[in-house]
């Protein structure tokens, strides 16, 4: 899992989010497009659909070795009144500092008291953790009682 990838994905979005984009592509990693679900399903993007750096497929295109330098991940930006849904992204895990956590701090940053020098959540930010089981959002991983690495926050 590449750290370095999920920086330069957040920094994209925030920028394409500065710049007023309707859609943005990134890099068509597993993690990221794990990470752009999550984003669609807490409500932060409207559309997460693959293709290629000419723009998202009309028809299903598959990945093979010989195509696949060319595959993008194309994200539909969110927009109310004028100004972006996601406001902020920030690295928590840095490729220099990872940061892991037990289900018990977890729980205390979803509850929105700060756990091993990192701030609790505010209401409406999620906190993306990659455990065990998956790359999951940090409310669902403490209701699991699941740990593991934070990798990134957004509001």
């Amino acid at each position: 899992m590449s750290l370095v990838l999920l920086a330069n994905f957040c920094s994209h979005l925030q920028n394409a989010t500065k710049a007023r984009l309707g859609t943005t592509s990134v890099p068509s990693t597993r993690q990221i497009l794990l990470v752009s679900l999550l984003l669609q399903s807490s409500g932060f993007i409207s559309s997460v659909t693959r293709g290629s750096v000419l723009g998202p497929d009309e028809v299903y295109t598959p990945t093979t070795q010989e195509n696949v330098s060319t595959r993008r991940i194309w994200l539909g930006l969110k927009y109310l009144d004028n100004e972006p849904v996601m406001s902020r992204l920030n690295m928590v895990s840095k490729p220099t500092k990872r940061i892991y956590v037990g289900y018990r701090d977890l729980k205390e940053l979803a509850m929105g008291r700060d756990a091993n020098y990192v701030k609790g959540l505010a209401p409406g930010e999620v906190m993306v953790v990659s455990t065990d089981r998956g790359i999951m959002e940090a409310r669902e991983a403490a209701e699991m009682l699941l740990g593991g690495q934070l990798l990134c926050r957004v509001n």
